[in-house]
């Protein structure tokens, strides 16, 4: 049985070329075990959006160079689709995408503060740290350790 990582990183170098002749962009793959059934998933997106057609012509083509390489043994789902709009960050380019923008930040637990969730504007990251910024000059820096989530803010009540 091919491992998670590994499985991931062969089928993400499948589908990056496939992706850039096609003007997307490849947000995540994961391969997940949901019950008794194993799913392979792609999240794609491209400026202005990304439609089903995208999807469908991206699944395609993704589907027939899986079933060349032909590595993953077990029986799997193949899912395309957009990330959607309140996608987790996983990788630097989701936070450097989103720098100037609000953004929720939960922590795995409380800090010296007491919270373990903050709103505010992502004002940058590193490696180490992501800093937010509250208004009125006031910032506070994370450890990216500490951090379990981060995804863009929307105000709903707005709309």
């Amino acid at each position: 049985m091919i491992r998670k990582e590994e499985c991931e990183k062969r089928a993400e170098e499948l589908l990056q070329p496939i992706c850039a002749a096609q003007g997307l962009e490849l947000v995540d793959v994961e391969y997940v075990k949901e019950g008794a059934t194993r799913y392979l998933r792609a999240y794609l997106d491209k400026a202005g959006g990304i439609k089903i057609g995208d999807c469908e012509a991206a699944s395609r083509a993704w589907e027939a160079e899986l079933d060349k390489a032909d590595f993953i043994e077990e029986a799997y789902t193949l899912e395309v689709s957009s990330p959607g709009l309140l996608r987790p960050f996983k990788k630097d380019r989701d936070y450097q995408r989103n720098i100037g923008n609000d953004v929720e930040l939960h922590l795995f637990k409380p800090d010296a503060d007491k919270n373990k969730e903050y709103i505010g504007m992502l004002d940058a990251f590193d490696s180490e740290s992501v800093t937010l910024s509250f208004g009125e000059g006031e910032t506070k820096t994370f450890a990216r350790r500490d951090i379990s989530l981060v995804r863009p803010y929307i105000d709903f009540s707005d709309f």
